[in-house]
Protein backbone atom coordinates (compact mmCIF):
# COMPACT_ATOMS: atom_id res chain seq x y z
CA UNK A 1 0.00 0.00 0.00
CA UNK A 2 1.46 3.89 -0.73
CA UNK A 3 2.68 5.47 2.23
CA UNK A 4 1.09 9.15 2.40
CA UNK A 5 3.22 12.16 2.60
CA UNK A 6 2.19 15.86 2.95
CA UNK A 7 3.99 19.85 3.36
CA UNK A 8 3.04 19.29 6.97
CA UNK A 9 2.70 16.42 9.51
CA UNK A 10 5.18 15.41 12.60
CA UNK A 11 8.07 14.93 10.53
CA UNK A 12 7.81 18.41 8.46
CA UNK A 13 6.66 20.33 11.33
CA UNK A 14 9.45 19.25 13.65
CA UNK A 15 12.00 20.43 10.79
CA UNK A 16 10.28 23.80 10.52
CA UNK A 17 11.06 24.28 14.09
CA UNK A 18 14.52 23.00 13.51
CA UNK A 19 15.09 25.36 11.02
CA UNK A 20 13.47 28.61 12.83
CA UNK A 21 15.60 27.63 15.93
CA UNK A 22 18.21 27.75 14.09
CA UNK A 23 17.57 31.13 12.51
CA UNK A 24 17.00 32.56 16.20
CA UNK A 25 20.62 31.65 17.08
CA UNK A 26 21.89 33.13 13.66
CA UNK A 27 20.19 36.20 14.06
CA UNK A 28 21.77 36.58 17.96
CA UNK A 29 25.06 35.95 16.36
CA UNK A 30 24.81 38.51 13.66
CA UNK A 31 23.84 41.45 15.77
CA UNK A 32 26.26 40.84 18.59
CA UNK A 33 28.46 41.62 15.16
CA UNK A 34 27.15 44.90 14.98
CA UNK A 35 29.93 46.12 17.11
CA UNK A 36 32.64 45.56 14.74
CA UNK A 37 31.25 48.41 12.75
CA UNK A 38 32.56 51.43 13.37
CA UNK A 39 30.89 54.90 11.77
CA UNK A 40 33.69 56.93 12.24
CA UNK A 41 35.90 54.26 10.03
CA UNK A 42 33.56 52.25 7.76
CA UNK A 43 36.73 51.75 5.38
CA UNK A 44 38.77 49.89 8.42
CA UNK A 45 36.22 48.49 10.45
CA UNK A 46 33.60 46.70 7.68
CA UNK A 47 36.34 44.42 6.23
CA UNK A 48 36.65 43.10 9.96
CA UNK A 49 32.48 42.66 10.17
CA UNK A 50 32.49 40.99 6.74
CA UNK A 51 35.09 38.09 7.76
CA UNK A 52 33.19 37.37 11.15
CA UNK A 53 30.03 37.47 9.16
CA UNK A 54 31.71 34.83 6.74
CA UNK A 55 32.38 32.81 9.19
CA UNK A 56 29.20 32.91 11.42
CA UNK A 57 27.55 31.87 7.85
CA UNK A 58 29.59 29.26 7.30
CA UNK A 59 29.28 27.62 10.36
CA UNK A 60 25.49 27.78 10.42
CA UNK A 61 25.81 26.65 6.70
CA UNK A 62 26.97 23.55 7.91
CA UNK A 63 24.52 23.02 10.36
CA UNK A 64 21.99 23.79 8.01
CA UNK A 65 23.19 21.39 5.58
CA UNK A 66 23.32 18.56 8.52
CA UNK A 67 19.98 19.34 9.72
CA UNK A 68 18.56 19.00 6.03
CA UNK A 69 20.30 15.62 5.77
CA UNK A 70 18.87 14.21 8.73
CA UNK A 71 15.33 14.69 7.66
CA UNK A 72 15.82 13.32 3.84
CA UNK A 73 16.91 10.19 5.60
CA UNK A 74 14.18 9.94 8.04
CA UNK A 75 11.85 10.83 5.46
CA UNK A 76 13.30 8.40 3.12
CA UNK A 77 13.31 5.57 6.07
CA UNK A 78 10.01 6.12 6.52
CA UNK A 79 8.95 5.83 3.04
CA UNK A 80 10.50 2.15 2.95
CA UNK A 81 12.09 2.33 -0.41
CA UNK A 82 14.96 0.25 -1.12
CA UNK A 83 18.20 0.28 -1.19
CA UNK A 84 20.93 3.03 0.95
CA UNK A 85 21.28 6.24 -0.28
CA UNK A 86 24.27 8.71 1.14
CA UNK A 87 22.95 12.39 1.29
CA UNK A 88 25.40 14.67 -0.72
CA UNK A 89 25.70 17.47 1.74
CA UNK A 90 26.16 20.62 0.15
CA UNK A 91 29.06 23.08 0.75
CA UNK A 92 28.38 26.48 2.83
CA UNK A 93 28.06 29.50 0.00
CA UNK A 94 31.54 30.43 -1.19
CA UNK A 95 32.76 33.41 0.73
CA UNK A 96 32.40 36.03 -2.37
CA UNK A 97 28.82 35.14 -2.52
CA UNK A 98 27.69 35.75 1.20
CA UNK A 99 30.34 39.27 0.83
CA UNK A 100 28.61 40.08 -2.06
CA UNK A 101 25.29 39.99 -0.17
CA UNK A 102 26.93 41.66 2.57
CA UNK A 103 27.78 44.50 0.94
CA UNK A 104 24.49 45.14 -0.86
CA UNK A 105 23.21 44.82 2.85
CA UNK A 106 25.25 47.41 3.88
CA UNK A 107 25.56 49.45 0.80
CA UNK A 108 23.87 52.69 2.47
CA UNK A 109 26.45 53.29 4.98
CA UNK A 110 28.59 54.48 3.02
CA UNK A 111 28.57 58.72 2.92
CA UNK A 112 26.69 60.38 -0.12
CA UNK A 113 26.41 63.80 -1.31
CA UNK A 114 22.63 64.28 -0.29
CA UNK A 115 22.27 67.16 -3.18
CA UNK A 116 23.07 64.44 -6.06
CA UNK A 117 19.69 63.08 -7.40
CA UNK A 118 21.42 59.81 -7.86
CA UNK A 119 21.10 59.80 -3.91
CA UNK A 120 18.19 58.04 -2.40
CA UNK A 121 15.63 58.44 0.59
CA UNK A 122 17.66 55.52 2.98
CA UNK A 123 21.15 57.61 1.92
CA UNK A 124 20.01 60.77 3.24
CA UNK A 125 18.72 59.04 6.96
CA UNK A 126 20.98 59.73 9.96
CA UNK A 127 23.94 56.89 10.67
CA UNK A 128 21.75 55.26 13.79
CA UNK A 129 19.02 54.53 11.12
CA UNK A 130 21.02 52.85 8.30
CA UNK A 131 23.09 51.05 10.47
CA UNK A 132 19.61 49.97 11.54
CA UNK A 133 18.53 48.93 8.71
CA UNK A 134 22.04 47.86 7.25
CA UNK A 135 21.67 45.15 10.19
CA UNK A 136 17.92 44.22 8.91
CA UNK A 137 19.16 43.68 5.84
CA UNK A 138 22.17 41.19 7.13
CA UNK A 139 20.05 38.93 9.58
CA UNK A 140 17.84 38.35 5.83
CA UNK A 141 20.59 37.76 3.81
CA UNK A 142 22.34 35.42 6.40
CA UNK A 143 19.46 33.88 6.95
CA UNK A 144 18.66 33.19 3.49
CA UNK A 145 22.42 32.18 2.49
CA UNK A 146 22.01 29.50 5.84
CA UNK A 147 18.41 28.52 4.85
CA UNK A 148 19.36 27.84 1.49
CA UNK A 149 22.11 25.17 1.82
CA UNK A 150 19.81 23.43 3.77
CA UNK A 151 17.08 23.18 1.06
CA UNK A 152 19.95 22.88 -1.45
CA UNK A 153 20.87 19.58 -0.08
CA UNK A 154 17.40 18.22 0.08
CA UNK A 155 16.76 19.02 -3.93
CA UNK A 156 20.43 17.64 -4.93
CA UNK A 157 19.77 14.54 -2.91
CA UNK A 158 16.07 14.06 -4.71
CA UNK A 159 18.10 14.40 -8.04
CA UNK A 160 20.35 11.92 -7.34
CA UNK A 161 18.43 9.95 -5.31
CA UNK A 162 16.74 6.73 -7.77
CA UNK A 163 13.53 6.49 -5.42
CA UNK A 164 12.66 9.92 -5.00
CA UNK A 165 10.48 11.19 -7.87
CA UNK A 166 9.75 14.70 -6.70
CA UNK A 167 9.45 17.73 -3.72
CA UNK A 168 7.12 19.65 -2.36
CA UNK A 169 7.45 22.87 -1.05
CA UNK A 170 5.97 23.45 3.06
CA UNK A 171 4.92 27.09 3.99
CA UNK A 172 4.38 28.11 7.26
CA UNK A 173 0.78 29.43 8.53
CA UNK A 174 2.28 33.06 8.47
CA UNK A 175 4.36 32.62 5.26
CA UNK A 176 3.79 35.64 2.83
CA UNK A 177 1.32 35.29 -0.44
CA UNK A 178 4.25 33.88 -2.83
CA UNK A 179 4.66 30.97 -0.68
CA UNK A 180 1.53 29.95 0.39
CA UNK A 181 0.72 29.84 -3.74
CA UNK A 182 3.88 27.78 -4.20
CA UNK A 183 3.28 25.37 -1.59
CA UNK A 184 -0.88 24.99 -2.57
CA UNK A 185 0.77 23.28 -6.18
CA UNK A 186 1.96 19.97 -4.01
CA UNK A 187 4.41 17.56 -5.38
CA UNK A 188 4.73 19.11 -9.28
CA UNK A 189 8.22 20.15 -8.43
CA UNK A 190 10.03 16.81 -10.32
CA UNK A 191 13.64 15.77 -9.67
CA UNK A 192 15.03 17.73 -12.07
CA UNK A 193 13.74 21.03 -10.86
CA UNK A 194 16.38 23.53 -10.94
CA UNK A 195 15.61 26.10 -8.11
CA UNK A 196 13.71 26.64 -5.05
CA UNK A 197 12.50 30.31 -5.41
CA UNK A 198 12.80 32.02 -1.98
CA UNK A 199 13.04 35.53 -0.82
CA UNK A 200 14.59 36.78 2.08
CA UNK A 201 13.67 36.08 5.68
CA UNK A 202 11.71 32.28 3.97
CA UNK A 203 11.61 29.86 6.34
CA UNK A 204 10.06 27.39 3.24
CA UNK A 205 11.35 23.78 3.19
CA UNK A 206 11.53 21.08 0.49
CA UNK A 207 9.79 17.88 1.31
CA UNK A 208 10.64 15.09 -1.27
CA UNK A 209 8.67 12.27 -2.29
CA UNK A 210 9.38 8.46 -3.31
CA UNK A 211 8.15 5.80 -5.47
CA UNK A 212 5.37 4.33 -4.18
CA UNK A 213 4.30 7.59 -2.25
CA UNK A 214 1.33 9.99 -2.28
CA UNK A 215 1.27 13.28 -1.43
CA UNK A 216 -1.42 14.77 0.39
CA UNK A 217 -1.56 18.88 0.69
CA UNK A 218 -1.89 19.82 4.17
CA UNK A 219 -5.34 21.42 5.18
CA UNK A 220 -4.34 24.80 5.68
CA UNK A 221 -2.51 24.37 2.11
CA UNK A 222 -5.55 23.18 0.50
CA UNK A 223 -7.32 26.08 1.66
CA UNK A 224 -4.60 28.13 0.03
CA UNK A 225 -5.33 26.16 -2.96
CA UNK A 226 -9.05 26.52 -3.13
CA UNK A 227 -8.26 30.41 -2.58
CA UNK A 228 -6.16 30.56 -5.39
CA UNK A 229 -8.26 28.85 -7.88
CA UNK A 230 -11.25 30.25 -6.89
CA UNK A 231 -10.18 33.93 -6.49
CA UNK A 232 -6.73 34.18 -8.73
CA UNK A 233 -6.04 31.13 -11.03
CA UNK A 234 -8.53 32.80 -13.86
CA UNK A 235 -6.74 36.23 -13.95
CA UNK A 236 -3.80 35.77 -15.83
CA UNK A 237 -0.64 37.81 -15.35
CA UNK A 238 -2.21 39.27 -11.81
CA UNK A 239 -2.49 36.21 -9.79
CA UNK A 240 -0.26 37.11 -7.50
CA UNK A 241 -1.83 40.40 -6.28
CA UNK A 242 -5.42 38.61 -6.64
CA UNK A 243 -4.69 35.56 -4.45
CA UNK A 244 -2.49 38.20 -1.95
CA UNK A 245 -6.18 40.22 -1.57
CA UNK A 246 -8.14 36.89 -1.37
CA UNK A 247 -6.01 35.94 1.66
CA UNK A 248 -6.30 38.88 3.35
CA UNK A 249 -10.17 38.42 3.60
CA UNK A 250 -10.41 34.76 3.22
CA UNK A 251 -7.49 32.61 4.70
CA UNK A 252 -7.83 31.67 8.28
CA UNK A 253 -3.76 32.30 9.09
CA UNK A 254 -3.36 35.84 7.17
CA UNK A 255 0.02 37.41 7.93
CA UNK A 256 -0.34 40.12 10.65
CA UNK A 257 -1.64 43.30 9.59
CA UNK A 258 -3.06 42.13 6.20
CA UNK A 259 -6.62 42.69 6.91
Amino acid sequence: MATAVSDSGDAADRYRAARIGLTRLLVREVRGLKRLILPSRLRESLPDWLVAMNAVVEQYAQTSSTLAADFYDAQRAAAGVPGSFTVPVADPPPPEQTEASLRWATKDLWPRDPEDERTTDAQRQPMDVRLAQAEKKAEQVAQKLVTDTGRGTVQEAVRQDRQATAWARSAAFGACAFCKMLASRGAVFKRDTADFRAHDGCHCGVVPVFKGQRFELSPHAREWERIYREFAAPHSGDQLRRFRLALAEHDSNPLPGSN
